[in-house]
């Protein structure tokens, strides 16, 4: 996956065609190659061929829904994917994330907001790909390599989307320390993030259910009411 400035390719997944035109043409104009498709399966044919280092996915599409699509492309690819949905239940919200998605946007959005989101989605991925650092991180029954990408848990190898790889390899290195919600967001999602904290709350229960043998009692991400998280051995 090749991330960063001109040479990242983003695929929109949208099937209104004139915000897919919008999003397109700012996209472009940040130096960026975008390929579009209109319904989910045409959306996986091109993701299958053009291999993006981002996807924007629309919730409702034709031929198959945007939770489906998103289901099909974390069983391969730990790709960024940014929903967009003109739902704005939680409930809706929470679907998409714990399927995987790292981020989303409701319409109506500004194009610039949604324009930045993905430049702090690369920015992101190029500093976590660039990392010099080679220590491995441990806790409790957690084992995370940075350089190769890996988390194993119990010595079984777990597949970790991007946003949740950085959100532990954060609470490992900084282990036993309390890690504010404001501080987490900053660090893993960018100090330019428009989101609310139930993305944060969302990708932390996705790694308790990783983690834990009984996610609804965490001893180890376990939670600090009112302020944040500490990982525990």
């Amino acid at each position: 996956m090749t991330s960063g400035g001109a040479q990242a390719r983003i695929l929109i997944v949208e099937d209104e065609a004139a915000l897919a035109d919008t999003v397109r043409y700012n996209l472009e104009r940040e130096g960026y190659s975008v390929a579009v498709a209109s319904d989910g399966r045409r959306a996986l044919d091109l993701f299958r061929t053009d291999d993006p280092s981002l996807v924007i996915l629309d919730l409702m599409l034709p031929e198959l829904s945007g939770l489906d699509v998103c289901r099909q492309i974390r069983q391969s690819s730990n790709v960024p994917i940014i929903m967009v949905t003109a739902k704005d239940s939680e409930a809706d919200k929470v679907s998409g994330l714990e399927l995987g998605a790292d981020d989303y946007v409701t319409k109506p959005f500004s194009v610039r907001e949604l324009v930045s989101r993905v430049r702090a989605h690369l920015r992101r991925e190029d500093m976590m790909d660039g990392s010099a650092a080679s220590a491995t991180f441990t806790g409790g029954p957690v084992e995370l390599d940075p350089i190769r990408h890996e988390v194993r848990i119990r010595g079984q190898l777990i597949a970790v989307p991007p946003k949740e790889f950085a959100l532990l390899q954060m609470l490992l290195r900084l282990k036993g320390r309390l890690l504010t919600r404001d501080h987490l967001i900053a660090e893993v999602w960018g100090g330019d993030y428009f989101g609310d904290t139930k993305t944060l709350d969302v990708h932390v229960k996705r790694l308790r259910q990783k983690i834990e043998e009984d996610p609804h009692q965490p001893v180890h991400l376990v939670t600090v009411r009112g302020l944040g998280y500490r990982f525990l051995d």
